[in-house]
């Protein structure tokens, strides 16, 4: 497995304890990377994601919240709602990876942890905020640059 989907993986499990069960983040980041062992940049990338989905949530959880409105985030499935919440991280806050890879990663982690409808679900909402992240950028006063591809 590439080291930044198993990165995904490390950060979605990690997101997903803590918002669950509410464990402290660093101790289970901590156990989730020592559970996995991976190269350090995929340490490095995971510790970043965790992070940043964490630093940025309220502001995540507000575009969620907008752009999948039939789903309250508290009734949204606690494995759909971290999926959303790194992918949004990574290609509208962080900006770094293209939209098109964070869209298909997320899907394919909703393939993997999520209930059977939730991969249409997670292309859906995503697909929707990829058309807009310029715009969705200025609003949470992250940098303007994408990579589109």
């Amino acid at each position: 497995m590439k080291t930044r989907r198993r990165a995904r993986r490390t950060a979605l499990e990690t997101l997903y304890e803590v918002d669950l069960v509410s464990h402290p983040l660093g101790v289970v980041l901590n156990e989730r990377v020592s559970a996995n062992p991976m190269e350090s940049k995929g340490i490095t990338f995971t510790s970043m994601l965790v992070r940043g989905v964490t630093e940025h949530q309220k502001a995540i959880d507000t575009l969620i919240a907008r752009y999948a409105p039939e789903w309250p985030l508290d009734q949204m499935a606690v494995i759909d709602r971290n999926i959303l919440r790194i992918a949004i991280f990574e290609f509208v806050v962080d900006g770094d990876t293209p939209v098109k890879v964070a869209i298909n990663e997320a899907v394919e982690l909703a393939k993997s942890y999520a209930s059977d409808s939730a991969p249409r679900f997670i292309n859906g909402v995503l697909g929707t905020l990829a058309n807009m992240v310029p715009d969705l950028q200025k609003e949470l006063g992250v940098k303007e640059e994408v990579v589109v591809e």
